[in-house]
C-alpha cells in the first residue's frame, strides 16, 4: 500500500530530466502546481507559475548549454525551477538566479545542488532592482516566458539595458506570445542588435539582445 501524499504540496514531488547540448539537467518540482496558491499585496490569489516545467525554460536552458561562458556573470530573472541558471553554471558561469517567490529559489538551489553546481539566489522584484544593479553589470541576463503582460514588457524594456554590460547580452525565451512583437520593436530602439532564432522546443523563440545603447 502506497503512503499518502504529503499534506504540504511543496513536498509532494516529481523528478524529471531535460537534455542539453552535452549532458542533462535533473530536477524536482511540485507534482501539482495548482495546489499552491499565493496571496499578493492586494489579497488576490495568483498561481505559482514557477512550479511548472515551461517549454520556454527548457528551450532557454538548451540554448545556454550550447555556448559555455566560463567565468561570466550571469543573471536569471524569474528563474522558476532554475534550469537556464543551472545550464549556465554547468558551463562555468557565475550565476545569480532571482524570483519573487522564495519557494522558487528553494527549488532552484536544490536542483543546482543535485546537478553539482553552485547557483546563488535572491528574492527580487523588477520594480526594486537595486541589488541587481549593484551586483552588475551582467555579461548575460536570462529570462523565460516573461512577456505575458504589458506591465512585464514595459518594466523589462526599461530594466534590461541597465543590467547588461557594455558588450553583454540578454536572452529572452518566448512562446510567441502576443506582446512579443511590441517588445521587440521597442527593444530595437534600446539595443545595437536584436536577433530571433527558433528554440529547441516547438513554437518557442530565443530573442537575443546585444550591446545596450544605454552605455
Amino acid at each position: 500500500m502506497e503512503p499518502p501524499p504529503p499534506t504540504d504540496p511543496r513536498l509532494d514531488l516529481v523528478a524529471g530530466t531535460i537534455e542539453l547540448c552535452a549532458g542533462s539537467i535533473g530536477f524536482v518540482r511540485p507534482r501539482d502546481a495548482t495546489a499552491l496558491l499565493y496571496e499578493d499585496e492586494v489579497d488576490q490569489a495568483y498561481p505559482p507559475y514557477w512550479a511548472e516545467l515551461w517549454p520556454s525554460g527548457v528551450a532557454l536552458a538548451h540554448a545556454v548549454s550550447a555556448r559555455a561562458r566560463p567565468g561570466a556573470a550571469v543573471l536569471e530573472l524569474g528563474c522558476g525551477l532554475g534550469l537556464p541558471a543551472i545550464a549556465a553554471a554547468l558551463g562555468g558561469a557565475r550565476v545569480l538566479a532571482t524570483d519573487r517567490s522564495p519557494d522558487a529559489l528553494t527549488f532552484t538551489a536544490v536542483n543546482a545542488e543535485h546537478n553539482g553546481v553552485a547557483v546563488q539566489t535572491a528574492v527580487c522584484s523588477w520594480e526594486e532592482p537595486d541589488e541587481l544593479l549593484h551586483r552588475g553589470p551582467w555579461d548575460l541576463v536570462l529570462a523565460a516566458d516573461v512577456l505575458y503582460g504589458q506591465r512585464n514588457v514595459d518594466t523589462l524594456l526599461a530594466l534590461l539595458p541597465r543590467l547588461v554590460a557594455r558588450d553583454g547580452e540578454a536572452w529572452i525565451a518566448d512562446p510567441r506570445r502576443p506582446l512579443a512583437g511590441e517588445f521587440l520593436r521597442a527593444a530595437r530602439e534600446r539595443w545595437a542588435s536584436v536577433e530571433t532564432a527558433p528554440g529547441r522546443e516547438a513554437d518557442v523563440d530565443i530573442h537575443r539582445l546585444s550591446r545596450p545603447l544605454w552605455w
